[in-house]
């Protein structure tokens, strides 16, 4: 992110408003259209809900948590949170 003098880009009069709400300080604009959803650029959000489908289609065809959390290496709290997710679905 590169920071611009506010002074050299807006007209005198955008300034004058913005100084009514935040008279000194940092400003943060956001890119037009936004921010982009947690994981989306690195695909690590995929990969976790693909796992986590994995390991309710793992428990539901019979295979225990101890065994799941063993194999996964993941804490058994862990897979009860995946677990319960797919309940609310």
């Amino acid at each position: 992110m590169k920071y611009e003098n506010a002074d050299n880009i807006f007209p005198e009069k955008l300034l004058i408003e913005i100084r009514r709400f935040m008279p000194e300080g940092y400003v943060y604009i956001s890119p037009k259209g936004g921010r982009k959803e947690w994981g989306s650029v690195s695909g690590q959000k995929s990969e976790l809900e693909k796992r986590n489908t994995e390991i309710y289609e793992e428990y539901h065809a019979g295979k225990s948590v101890d065994t799941i959390s063993e194999e996964r290496y993941l804490s058994k709290s862990s897979i009860y949170r995946i677990l319960k997710q797919f309940e609310y679905m």
